[in-house]
């Protein structure tokens, strides 16, 4: 084989090498990012949990002062 050949083969195999690092790199970049998103989408839920709207409660609310207005209508 002449040494163009080898030449070549080493220089694909150096090109193929650093872009399989590089694509490495990009995984493990992407990892770190999804976990990030991971940890922020958990606090914002959180958040939406906290700050949810009064109408879940409301309804027994309203049922426990029902006697009371009742009792104002009569009055």
């Amino acid at each position: 084989m002449p040494a163009a050949a080898w030449a070549t083969l080493a220089v694909s195999a150096l090109i193929i090498l650093f872009a399989a690092v590089g694509l490495l790199r990009v995984i493990l970049h992407l990892r770190h990012v999804r976990r990030t998103l991971g940890s922020v989408l958990g606090g914002v839920r959180v958040i939406a949990q906290e700050t949810a709207p009064v109408p879940a409660a409301l309804g027994s609310v309203n049922a426990n002062l029902k006697p009371v207005r009742d009792f104002c209508e009569s009055v």
